[in-house]
């Protein structure tokens, strides 16, 4: 909206109008109003749960403190939703596909997480909604993000142009100023579905090179198992962000350092100086996600002043599945989803634990009769309280775990 709004304004002689465009500005501006919203209006909001009495009913696991949170207000992703929406529609150009399409993929999944809370707290059924539901929305949120990739002419890659045996074509190029010529190799921007693979030289993969023996059919067949790739991951993150949020602050605080690092690799893969020296795909349009992501990180950021330990409110499932559907599908537009399962370590972890754990009781009870563990509990942070961690200890640890992960995430740019 501000964008338009210099756009009407340009040819005035107004002082700092000219800072309006600049994506450095607008993503500043997005996280300060973020931070604004989520703090100011964030403790109105959770006054408004409180006298409505929308309070979360915790069931007895047996872990310490746990029963002194009945009655904590949920549905808290709502201030979270709020901090993002608002700030991007404000500073961000509402022309660019993929700003449209996270504005989407956060209303679609919020939307979902807000039923599943709405059904517990005003329906008082403790399963919420069902998981097929969730299920078909995700998978319904992976079709919507694969089809505008495929189908957008506004989606491109610059990738080389290269002869029939594969060669990068280059041209000489002359300076008009000083009349030095130089060789740039030939690019443009086409439709792809190359994405980024971490610790290798040459470190791009193409979907297509999986379905390579189908001949003519590959060229529409590599979209649909791209497409299958973006629904298990965006199934597969918003879930294991939703098993994360279990203690206080721990699904927020890892949220804001994925968001953080997903933002520098979007500015410097929209930037084409950056990404030359980094040799790393560069993706025309993709730098205005940088304001999106500065939202994200302000409302992530902001809401931790509530939900730290001890919280005063939860996001519940409005703010979780929303969460990890943002982050993966960020990180699929960025091309850089396989590096989710580094990014995003703690979510895996979290995720994991749940699976070896009713994996290993099933099994063990049909061979002995009897299910065994392999944690205490499950999500794995609740072992870790079963075990005498207080929460603060365990929210703090897993969070230097997550910068320890951004950090590699970030060197993988290099690491080759």
């Amino acid at each position: 909206m501000f964008y338009w709004l210099y756009e009407l304004l340009a040819g005035y002689d107004i002082p700092g109008i000219g800072m309006l465009p600049g994506i450095t500005f607008r993503s500043a501006a997005a996280i300060i109003l973020s931070l604004f919203i989520t703090t100011i209006f964030g403790k109105k909001l959770i006054r408004i749960l409180q006298r409505k009495q929308i309070g979360d009913e915790v069931r007895d696991l047996g872990l310490e403190g746990q029963m002194q949170k009945q009655g904590t207000p949920t549905m808290g992703g709502i201030i979270i939703l709020m901090a993002i929406i608002i700030p991007t529609l404000l500073f961000a150009r509402l022309d660019n596909i993929y700003i449209l399409l996270m504005l989407i993929t956060t209303a679609f999944l919020g939307m979902i997480g807000f039923v599943d809370d709405y059904i517990k707290v005003f329906k008082k059924n403790k399963e919420g909604l069902a998981g097929r539901f969730k299920i078909l929305g995700q998978v319904s949120l992976g079709l919507i993000v694969a089809a505008t990739l495929f189908i957008s002419e506004d989606v491109k890659v610059r990738e080389h142009v290269t002869d029939e045996n594969g060669t990068s074509l280059s041209e000489i190029v002359v300076d008009p100023a000083t009349g030095e010529t130089t060789t740039q190799f030939v690019m443009e921007d086409v439709k792809s579905t190359k994405t980024t693979i971490p610790f290798i030289k040459k470190n791009e993969f193409d979907y297509a090179w999986l379905v390579a023996f189908a001949g003519d059919a590959a060229s529409w067949l590599k979209w649909l198992v791209y497409a299958v790739a973006i629904i298990l991951i965006i199934t597969a993150v918003s879930n294991a962000a939703n098993l994360t949020d279990g203690i206080d602050g721990l699904a927020t605080g890892t949220s804001a350092i994925s968001g953080a690092t997903l933002g520098i690799l979007a500015y410097v893969s929209g930037n084409v100086i950056y990404a030359d020296y980094l040799n790393i795909m560069y993706i025309p349009n993709i730098g205005e996600l940088t304001v999106f992501i500065a939202a994200f990180i302000g409302a992530t950021v902001g809401f931790l002043w509530y939900n730290s330990f001890p919280a005063q409110v939860f996001m519940g499932d409005t703010g979780s599945l929303a969460l990890g559907g943002i982050l993966a599908v960020f990180a699929v537009i960025i091309r850089k989803e396989i590096l989710i399962p580094l990014l995003c370590g703690i979510f895996l972890i979290e995720n994991l634990s749940v699976v070896i754990q009713v994996f290993w009781f099933k099994y063990t009870k049909r061979k002995y009769g009897e299910g065994r563990r392999v944690f205490l509990m499950s999500p794995i942070h609740h072992h870790f309280q079963k075990k005498g961690f207080p929460e603060p200890k365990i929210v703090t640890r897993f969070w230097i775990v997550g910068i320890i992960l951004a950090v590699i995430t970030i060197a993988t740019l290099k690491m080759r």
